[in-house]
């Protein structure tokens, strides 16, 4: 079965205080976005990768590639005015049946383990995504102004990649855009299929803020 991955990079890193989009910031002396679509070639050496970026960074990343001698190859498809528009754009060049993952380009960090998992499980149900369980105390926020504490074993943080069969993700893309699309998950189950979890890893972050490339600093030996 043919497997696509969507890495979808259209960030412009403004919680990171600099000018430098957040997937091209140098982590170990490498662009993040690299690390990224490695880990999905160390899974599937033989995985279709669609990179999705604002029109405007495309040539900065191809001259990031020449500078590193990134050679991986990947198609780059202009990214859209929102995360939704940017998959939709991504899956037209989808061009089999199979199976596709959408994934965040500033998530170095998932797991082979995960990959594997989403893939296998994916083929069986059709829609799964990689969660993991809720370590913090949570609070509900009361139209009155107060709060509530809420029981956290009821809640998931959900990760990417969220990996599907490319058929219903495409037919889930051909829905009008709302605001309460807030990842491939919720647009899917916008059609009334259900989306499947599986355990993700504790050190998929997505990077957005200074801490957090810290925080790759710290993991990438």
């Amino acid at each position: 079965m043919v497997q696509y991955v969507l890495i979808v990079a259209g960030g412009r890193g403004a919680r990171m205080g600099g000018e430098v989009p957040k997937q091209f910031l140098l982590v170990k002396g490498k662009p993040l976005l690299m690390y990224t679509i490695e880990a999905f070639y160390s899974y599937n050496p033989h995985i279709k990768v669609i990179l999705v970026l604002p029109s405007s960074q495309q040539d900065y990343w191809a001259d990031l590639c020449k500078v590193h001698h990134f050679s991986l190859a990947h198609t780059v498809v202009d990214g859209g005015e929102t995360r939704f528009h940017s998959v939709k754009n991504g899956l037209a060049y989808v061009t089999t049946s199979g199976l596709v993952g959408v994934h965040d380009g500033v998530r170095p960090f998932v797991s082979q383990q995960v990959i594997a998992s989403c893939y296998a499980l994916a083929a069986q149900k059709k829609a799964v995504i990689p969660v993991v369980n809720v370590i913090e105390t949570v609070r509900h926020l009361l139209p009155d102004g107060t709060s509530e504490t809420v029981d956290r074993e009821e809640y998931k943080l959900v990760q990417t990649p969220q990996v599907f069969e490319a058929d219903l993700l495409k037919r889930a893309y051909e829905q009008p855009f709302v605001s309460s699309f807030t990842d491939d998950a919720s647009v899917v189950e916008a059609l009334g299929f259900p989306v499947y979890l599986t355990e993700g890893n504790r050190e998929n972050i997505k990077i957005t803020t200074p801490f957090d490339l810290r925080m790759a600093e710290a993991i990438i030996k």
